[in-house]
């Protein structure tokens, strides 16, 4: 495992998480804005953002298989290295995916969990 992929793959989640952030509406104070309607919103960043991170999966995972099938088939200049070097990346990238799952399933949970 390189620890120049590992150190990618956090800049990248770092950076989604950072955009995320600062796309995020402004709280509305509560006895302010009276008579102010409240924004209508489209499909939200986060989604996108979100559905852009399983797509960049998607086509890692479909890179390491295509590298590995070329391999197995013998392609010329498709080496060993390269092919387990492609599935370690989709493989880390994967589990990045994953920690994502997992962590905004524990942030839901924790929320529906709230007493009002």
């Amino acid at each position: 495992m390189s620890q120049m992929a590992i150190d990618q793959v956090l800049a990248q989640i770092r950076a989604m998480s950072s955009q995320v952030r600062l796309d995020a509406p402004k709280p509305v104070p509560l006895g302010g804005a009276q008579g102010a309607a409240a924004p209508v919103s489209g499909p939200s960043e986060f989604a996108s953002i979100l559905k852009q991170g399983i797509n960049s999966v998607n086509q890692s995972e479909q890179r390491a298989s295509a590298l590995a099938d070329a391999f197995s088939r013998g392609a010329p200049g498709v080496s060993l290295p390269q092919v387990v070097l492609q599935m370690e990346k989709a493989s880390v990238s994967f589990q990045a995916l994953t920690e994502v799952r997992n962590r905004l399933i524990s942030a839901y949970t924790d929320i529906m969990n709230m007493q009002m």
